[in-house]
């Protein structure tokens, strides 16, 4: 595979005379910067592996037919073209065009679905599946609402997710999520089929879209449920209605009335952006839509059968065993192999 090395290294090169630039970590470019010269770092050096091993193999191949050097010769042969093989698949997967919103904060919102208590319980697995995927891959999680049922579930709860390539990450557990066991309140050990469904949004800034002041309803109510001790005292929770789409959101956890709104306005902001990328979808050839799928809330993604010790993507015909890990937070595999599916690329 060839690339265009020199315009890679001038681009390299401009974006090291950005970075060295005293005021340059205040731009709102830097990090977006930062990253880029990581990726080009990264492509250069393993372009130049390429290009000294295939130097190496013509070397080595002169030596094949030697007497005393062959048998070596052609053990270089092999190791060699398996590492040039390498390393351009892993060349062509760096070279190929990133979704501009992989590196954004992610929006999540899980929620209970069909199957009542058991839907909730399975919902309050799901964030702590998330939380603790998030926990290990160094992302950091902030939770923007909760409301729980007396069962010890979730109704609902809704996360920001940040850190390197957080959407990027999570973007493809946007579903229904289904569980298939037999329920703690089971008394005769029937398997019980339940559903929560999960929404992924890239977190939209305030200059990806305009809100008119206009266009928004403020109310402004006293706090319930949890959020802490003092959280009822004052009217603190905002709920707020985008008037042209119909689209409410309330935040009540914090003390802060302001806080609430930053946090409810920012989950609006995410929400309206992507009402308007499923228009654009909408609109556009069915090409992108049937990639890995629509994203849809109301499309069945995955199913969780404990049971059986499985767990299936319905999107890219995976399965694999070890439902505990998986709660547990460890869904490297499942993630892996949905972006490689984005990118077209094969299977393990």
């Amino acid at each position: 595979m060839e690339i265009d090395t020199e315009k890679l290294k001038t681009e390299k090169a401009e974006i090291e005379e950005f970075l060295a630039r005293p005021e340059a970590y205040a731009e709102e470019s830097f990090a977006e910067k930062s990253r880029r010269l990581a990726e080009l770092n990264e492509i250069l050096e393993l372009d130049q592996q390429i290009k000294q091993a295939k130097q190496n193999l013509v070397e080595a191949t002169e030596l094949v037919n030697d007497p005393e050097l062959g048998e070596m010769a052609r053990e270089d042969v092999r190791s060699l073209e398996l590492k040039i093989e390498a390393w351009t698949a892993e060349l062509e997967e760096k070279l190929l065009p990133h979704d501009p919103n992989d590196d954004k904060p992610a929006i999540m919102e899980i929620r209970a679905g069909a199957g009542g208590d058991e839907a909730s319980l399975f919902a309050g697995e799901l964030y702590r599946m998330y939380v603790r995927y998030a926990e290990r891959h160094g992302l950091k999680v902030e939770l923007l609402s909760q409301n729980e049922n007396e069962a010890g579930g979730m109704k609902e709860v809704i996360i920001r997710v940040s850190g390197e390539q957080p959407y990027g990450q999570l973007k493809f557990e946007g579903g229904v999520h289904r569980v298939q066991r037999v329920p703690v309140t089971e008394s005769q050990g029937r398997i019980h089929t339940s559903t929560a469904t999960v929404a992924v949004l890239p977190e939209a800034a305030e200059a990806d879209l305009e809100i008119k002041p206009e266009d928004l309803r403020i109310d402004i109510y006293r706090s319930g449920g949890h959020g802490g001790q003092g959280v009822n005292t004052t009217d603190s929770a905002v709920r707020i209605t985008h008037l042209p789409t119909g689209i409410v959101v309330a935040m009540q956890d914090e003390r802060s009335q302001q806080q609430n709104r930053v946090k409810a306005m920012a989950v609006l902001r995410s929400r309206l952006m992507e009402k308007k990328k499923q228009e654009e979808m909408a609109a556009a050839s069915d090409a992108r839509k049937s990639l890995i799928g629509s994203g849809d809330r109301s499309e069945k993604i995955r199913t969780y059968n404990f049971p059986q010790d499985r767990i299936t993507d319905h999107r890219i015909h995976y399965s694999r065993s070890n439902v505990g890990a998986a709660m547990d937070g460890d869904i490297d595999d499942l993630v892996q192999e949905l972006t490689k599916a984005e990118r077209g690329l094969p299977k393990e």
